[in-house]
């Protein structure tokens, strides 16, 4: 294998030696009993919490710590970019000592650290709590990326477009926890929550333990030790993959404000919008990553992503021109085909996440990929507040234009990355 991540025939099959048999077809979504299983349902667990947690914290830090709300914004801050910084040196720690362990430590520290929140009563207590929580949170993905990449074999596509059906459908029952306890709007709901969201990381790790224990794959002599920061190609993937991304927030937090803010459609048809979002993806999703195993074809996927977007945001750009139900039917048309695309993308994106990062350092790699998607997530409000709500309907093609950019650019990079490793299909 060079440095920059060439599979041998013989990596190949020991990447994938954990669990070679197919994937069932005949018995529908649900991945066949045995690790996927469990990973999934861990996966499933971990995220109800999380969910529930991060939707109800600033909430809990104005209510029960009595922050004020340029504190909670700055603590927040201060733990979303210690959370960034700690996935590749605990990917790499994972590659070398083995995930499955790596990934349990960091479940309980995020146990520890999430209990700690009911006795924090001051902005440094509270921001130290929830940099420990986001810095542990990080790492176990960092941790869990291997564990995703020797469980799913050769049907890691598909593997991967299952567990992100299983982590919207949780996401679902998380908001719905946390919308109760929002309603409630007491300390002692808050309190219950932090407390159900510490039980999750406890059940999670109840789950991986059941799991079987992966060695880790030995790396070539003379492999750099921060292989994937140098990694010009995947590099690049990253930021164009990061680019994307943001179409998720486009469903979540643009749309809402530009229903109710700027059209004729029904407030409550917002729901319904993002109903038909959870919905396609929790149905669709594993059925989309079908075909796109190998590099070409997760290009392609990603290339016809971009030009879906476009073509969503430009039909929900024109609902403010529209009366009331013309308009609801505008944003339903334009949420399914923007959702469309999001299939298309994740099926490209977690594809190639794997599909470029060689067997003995996906750890490390996947710690690169999540500060690409990390960023995404902290640049994306402020974007599409100033393209999509501040513009208006402009700002939704310009926004449209960047992913066509990004998706086409995919294809080109999956391009320069196969001159120094096989990518298959």
């Amino acid at each position: 294998m060079s440095s920059t991540g060439t599979l041998s025939p013989d990596d190949r099959q020991e990447d994938t030696a954990p669990d070679r048999r197919p994937w069932p077809v005949r018995r529908g979504l649900l991945p066949e009993p045995g690790p996927r299983r469990g990973l999934a349902l861990g996966g499933f667990v971990n995220q109800l919490g999380t969910v529930a947690f991060l939707a109800t914290a600033p909430l809990y830090a104005l209510k029960v710590v009595g922050l004020t709300i340029g504190q909670v914004g700055l603590a927040l801050g201060i733990a979303g970019v210690v959370g960034l910084l700690a996935g590749p040196p605990v990917g790499h720690l994972a590659d070398r000592r083995g995930p499955r362990g790596v990934f349990l430590v960091t479940l309980l520290v995020q146990t520890v650290s999430v209990l700690s929140l009911l006795f924090a009563h001051s902005f440094v207590a509270f921001t130290v709590s929830m940099a420990v929580t986001d810095l542990a949170g990080a790492s176990g993905g960092a941790a869990r990326g291997p564990m995703i990449r020797r469980f799913g074999g050769d049907e890691v596509p598909r593997f991967r477009s299952y567990l992100r059906a299983t982590a919207f459908l949780a996401s679902t029952f998380g908001a719905l926890a946390a919308g109760a306890v929002i309603q409630l709007d007491s300390g002692a709901a808050y309190r219950a929550l932090v407390v159900a969201d510490a039980l999750t990381f406890v059940g999670c790790a109840a789950v991986v333990l059941r799991l079987p224990a992966l060695e880790p794959l030995p790396a070539p002599t003379g492999t750099d030790r921060w292989l994937a920061l140098r990694d010009g190609p995947y590099v690049a993937f990253v930021v164009l993959d990061g680019v994307l991304w943001i179409q998720g927030e486009v469903i979540t937090y643009a749309l809402p404000l530009w229903v109710v803010l700027h059209t004729h459609a029904p407030r409550w048809f917002v729901g319904v919008a993002l109903a038909v979002n959870t919905v396609m993806v929790v149905l669709l999703q594993v059925r989309t990553s079908r075909g796109t195993e190998g590099g070409r074809a997760a290009g392609r996927a990603t290339r016809r992503a971009g030009l879906a977007f476009l073509v969503g945001m430009a039909v929900i750009a024109t609902a403010p021109a529209l009366p009331g139900p013309a308009a609801a039917a505008a944003v339903a048309v334009g949420v399914a085909v923007h959702t469309a695309g999001s299939l298309w993308h994740a099926a490209g994106s977690l594809e190639l996440r794997f599909r470029l990062a060689p067997a003995h350092a996906q750890g490390q790699y996947s710690g690169v990929f999540g500060i690409g998607t990390g960023l995404c997530y902290t640049v994306a409000p402020g974007l599409l507040g100033l393209l999509c709500l501040g513009w208006g309907a402009p700002g939704w093609l310009v926004m449209g234009g960047v992913f066509v950019a990004a998706g086409l650019a995919v294809p080109l990079v999956v391009r320069w990355a196969g001159r120094s490793r096989e990518l298959g299909g």
